[in-house]
């Protein structure tokens, strides 16, 4: 079970954790992570668990009409600047859309929205976003990790891969999960 106690607390009342670190076994379909904060969850992969990849990207790869995730900080003249950015392939467009709180850094939203254009200044690179009952513009500093996420399967979870889990948790402590996003050829997933 997580062994970090004051993230759990933090989350139990919601009943969602999100899980980033390194796969250390696999047994089935109980996977243990070693946690980012150092401590190892256990987490059991549903039936209908999807497994995706991420990849290496860059900023041209976006395109107007794109569903993207972008978690992203508050900046003092009203735009965001992402943390780190997710090109969805189009079957998953809508997944997850809208704008809430995000645990990535203190202060940090989760933008999941689509791409109404992308603008390449002199001051940096802009994206519009829009998603139900809202948009939001986001700089982009050239730093910022952006990937895709690519279909993968179950095989290809291994000890030693750097995964992201949105994790369900359960009034007797399971920690469950329909998603496990894994890094690919040495890739951590940013978000």
């Amino acid at each position: 079970m997580m062994q970090s106690s004051k993230p759990l607390a933090a989350v139990q009342a919601s009943g969602h954790v999100n899980i980033r670190g390194v796969i250390t076994s696999l047994a089935g379909k109980s996977l243990v992570v070693r946690t980012r904060e150092g401590g190892d969850a256990t987490v059991i992969l549903n039936d209908d668990c999807l497994i995706n990849s991420v990849t290496p990207a860059s900023v041209k790869d976006i395109k107007p009409g794109d569903f993207v995730g972008i978690s992203n900080v508050p900046k003092a003249d009203g735009v965001s600047s992402a943390l780190e950015v997710v090109i969805f392939p189009a079957a998953l467009k809508g997944t997850g859309e809208g704008d809430r709180p995000w645990d990535l850094r203190p202060n940090s939203s989760m933008t999941n929205a689509t791409v109404a254009n992308a603008v390449t200044s002199v001051d940096g690179r802009t994206v519009m976003v829009t998603y139900r009952g809202g948009q939001k513009k986001i700089d982009i500093p050239e730093t910022t990790p952006i990937v895709t996420l690519e279909v993968a399967a179950p095989k290809d979870l291994r000890a030693g891969t750097n995964v992201f889990i949105a994790a369900d948790h359960a009034n007797d402590g399971t920690l469950t999960t329909h998603r496990v996003i894994y890094g690919s050829n040495g890739v951590v997933p940013p978000m």
